[in-house]
């Protein structure tokens, strides 16, 4: 009896982390309505261990609450890429002048680098939700590298959010691409100054956001051809 409590209380860690990876693989299509009795079915739990793991699904960005809808993976936007990229923008920037005016080593964001390159080299390819996994180590390495707790936290919190978004651009990339562009980085990272900084704006920029904003206008040209 002693067990049930740590079994019940580990219940909707255990879906949220089963239905996250799903999320981030690209399995539940923009707008899903995740239905509690379906869901309580399916893992065999009660309705309101459902209701806690999507409350942590929320709080990682990658579910909102509709009105009359409940429950559904977060719609793409414009005002949502720009806020989560602008956000990023802000840490990312923000840690590398700190990681610079220290003199950081930026081993730790190369070794992540060479992670990526040796996913590109792997047969059969790796999965998306891997292949993100790694490309996020990249970055987040790029924060740690300031040495700052709460500049790492914040990050950590919205990273999952930032993966759920690149599930969007997955036709455009491949591990191939990511390898050579992230390489491109963090060589011109070591270099220091103007140099670095400009090319880690340009990799969010031009690289997510801009890949993020042409999927967007996509998905709206299909939905106008569908009459939707």
């Amino acid at each position: 009896m002693a067990g049930s409590p740590n079994r019940a209380q580990a219940a909707p860690e255990r879906i949220a982390a089963a239905l996250r990876g799903e999320l981030l693989e690209g399995v539940h299509p923009v707008g899903t309505r995740f239905r509690e009795e379906v869901l309580a079915e399916r893992f065999d739990v009660g309705r309101h261990t459902i209701r806690s793991a999507i409350q942590l699904l929320t709080e990682r960005g990658l579910v909102v609450h509709e009105r009359h809808r409940g429950a559904v993976v977060a719609p793409l936007s414009r005002r949502r890429i720009d806020e989560v990229f602008d956000y990023r923008k802000v840490l990312e920037l923000g840690a590398l002048r700190m990681a610079q005016d220290k003199g950081a080593d930026l081993s730790p964001v190369l070794a992540e680098v060479e992670r990526l390159e040796e996913l590109a080299g792997r047969s059969p390819a790796p999965s998306w939700r891997e292949l993100t996994g790694v490309h996020g180590a990249v970055h987040r390495a790029i924060v740690a590298a300031a040495g700052n707790r709460r500049l790492l936290d914040d990050f950590r919190r919205c990273e999952d959010e930032i993966r759920l978004l690149l599930t969007f651009v997955r036709p455009d990339f491949d591990a191939a691409h990511l390898a050579a562009v992230h390489r491109e980085l963090v060589e011109k990272l070591r270099q220091g100054g103007k140099t670095a900084a400009d090319a880690l704006t340009e990799d969010i920029d031009d690289g997510g956001r801009a890949a993020l904003l042409t999927a967007l206008h996509r998905a709206e040209e299909s939905a106008r051809l569908l009459g939707h």
